[in-house]
Parts: structure tokens; sequence; C-alpha cells
């Protein structure tokens, strides 16, 4: 893992408080679990049931940020290897994903007959190589684990970062063609806001989502430009007219942590902490599991339920202590996942006689 000097404090406080949400609300929606804690707290957990599943917003505004820092690092024009690129990133997210599906499909086979609600149906090979492909929810499959539509969706939105940039690469020889690529983007996450994204029929495809994912890139180019705050400000009113014209409370979260992302980085740049060093080095801590996290907390969450409906009417406190002891334990589990699991992933390459990558 890397120290907290060479990683973004704000992008770790982003990942960590994003993913511990989006645990919080699955934790609220599924299960005797949720039943419980919505009889003993049901504001919070009523609040968590209807918006934390927002907290998606931020993982996509990060990944587009993160994945145009790591194609695009100085805003030039895309130089590596594009099956390369997809390739890696399908492994880097497929492989985590399909050990995490397995310990669900595990959990379920020890559980259902005491929680059939909770246990996909019949799974076909269809179903299982569907996964695989991460085409599930296009070919029209229910998803065998909550998040699993997220994995597919950022593998169609990496794709299509990378097609716009290698287009720019490849329709134009002028000089500008440095630009052309954030255009591109900065144009579909606007046609995204305006129409893509307000059709709920679109939702398995990436232009439904480009939106918040185009705002994390852009974030990033704006950066390096001395046009920093203008190019800030139109972004601004673009979706502010978006928002004006069709209010959507997750787009309006992914324009707000965009903005709060580009001051965060800008502070970053000038070597102003945004952290005392031990919130930071914390942070870090908990924003390196986060996709182990978002992977492995659900069969977890399938024990625990599990458990309680062995027992015997028991109070909402109950409930609620397997809550947190589920939330803890998928915590717990994460870490590991993601030291022997996620890590290898990430660095395992079968096609190293390729070139090496390149970027610009």
């Amino acid at each position: 893992m890397s120290t907290p000097s060479r990683r973004l404090p704000h992008i770790d406080a982003l990942k960590a408080l994003a993913a511990q949400v989006i645990v919080l609300h699955h934790l609220a929606s599924y299960g005797p679990i949720a039943d419980a804690a919505h009889a003993a707290l049901p504001l919070l957990a009523g609040v968590m049931h209807e918006y934390g599943r927002m907290a998606v917003q931020v993982f996509l505004v990060v990944a587009g940020f993160l994945s145009a820092r790591a194609l695009s690092p100085r805003g030039g024009a895309l130089r590596a290897g594009v099956p390369k690129l997809l390739w890696r990133r399908y492994l880097r997210l497929a492989l985590p994903f399909l050990a995490a599906l397995a310990l669900t499909l595990g959990a379920s086979g020890l559980i259902v007959s005491s929680s059939p609600e909770l246990v996909p149906a019949d799974i076909s090979a269809g179903q299982l190589l569907a996964h695989a492909l991460l085409l599930h929810d296009v070919l029209g499959y229910e998803a065998l684990t909550v998040g699993a539509w997220y994995v597919a969706i950022d593998l169609q939105l990496f794709a299509m970062l990378v097609g716009l940039l290698w287009l720019a690469r490849r329709g134009w020889r002028h000089p500008s063609r440095l630009v052309v690529g954030p255009l591109l983007v900065a144009a579909l996450a606007v046609a995204s806001a305006f129409v893509f994204n307000r059709d709920a029929a679109l939702d398995a495809y990436a232009p439904y989502f480009f939106a918040a994912y185009g705002l994390g890139a852009l974030v990033h180019w704006f950066s390096l430009s001395r046009h920093r705050r203008a190019g800030l400000v139109l972004l601004a009113v673009a979706f502010g007219a978006a928002l004006w014209l069709d209010w959507r409370d997750r787009l309006a979260l992914a324009l707000a942590t965009a903005l709060w992302l580009a001051w965060a980085e800008a502070r970053h740049a000038r070597g102003l902490p945004l952290l005392p060093a031990r919130w930071a080095e914390a942070m870090s801590t908990w924003a390196a599991p986060s996709y182990a996290l978002f992977l492995v907390h659900f069969p977890v969450l399938l024990l625990t339920n599990a458990l309680m409906t062995q027992l015997d009417s028991p109070p909402p406190a109950v409930g609620l202590s397997l809550l947190v002891a589920t939330w803890g334990l998928a915590n717990a589990l994460a870490r590991p996942f993601h030291r022997w699991v996620e890590a290898p992933a990430a660095r395992f390459d079968p096609l190293i006689w390729l070139p090496p990558l390149r970027t610009a």
C-alpha cells in the first residue's frame, strides 16, 4: 500500500467515506437486519436506505479523475496501446469481482434454506458467463450480487474514455489535438447530463453515467490549465442548466463532488495540507481496500442475515448489534481480500509479451 505522502489525501477521503456509506446503505436495505434497523432507528435507516446509494456518484467522479490522470497525466494525447489498456482494466476489475462473486454464491448455498428471499434463483451457465464478461445487465441477466452493475459500468466508462482519447489521437494531426480529447470528453459529459442521464432505460450503458465520470476527468485536466477557474465556471453553468431543465439529486451530488475535488486538487498542488497528517494516514488506510469492501460486504451480510433468521423474534437491539458486527466483519475481510486478491489482480499481466504501456 502506498504511503500517505504518495497518495492523494482528498481522493482517499472521498473513497473511504463513499465506500462506508454504500455498505451502510446495503445494511439498511436487505433482510431482517435492515428491518431491525428501520424499527430501531427509522429516520437514520430511512435516510441510508433512500439516499445512501447516491454515494456511487462520488465513486464515478473519482474514477473519472483517476482514469484521466493515468491516461493523460499532463493533458497530452493518448499514446498507450488501446487493447492492452482495456485488457488490464478488465483484469483489474473482473478478477476481484469474480472472487467476491464466488464468496457470494458460497454464502448463498449455505443459507438457501433459511433465507431464500436473499438467494438468487437458479443460476445458468449463460448467467455466469455474462457476469464473467461484465455484460449481465446488457444481456438482460439478473445480477447475482449487489454492486455488480457498477463493476460493469466502470469498465464501459473506462473504455469510452479511452475511445475518445484514441479518436483525438487518430483524428487530428495538428498540435491542437492535445485539447481535442478533453473537448470530446466535455461534449459527451454535457450530452449525458442533458440527454442520456434523463432516460432510465439507458442505465445499463456508459453514456447514462458519463456525466459524473466526465466531470472527474475534466477536473484533472482543468487542474493543469491556467484557465482552470474559467473552465470550472463553464462546467458549473452547463451542468446547472441541465439540473434546471431536469433536477436529479445524483447529478447535483456529482457536480458538488467535482467542484470540491477541484478545490482540493488546487490546494494539494500548492502544497497546502487538506487534512492533518494523522487523518491523512487514516484515510489512506481506509481508502486502499475500498473496492475490496464494496465487493465482499454482501456475502458477510448474507450470513449475518441468515443468523438472525434463526433467532426467535429477536428485539431490534439484536438486529442493530448484528448490523454493527456485519459492518466490522466486512471491513476486516476487505483488508486481506485487498492484499491477496485485488492487489495481485492489478499486477497480473498475462500479456506481458506485448509492448510496454506509454502515457502522454
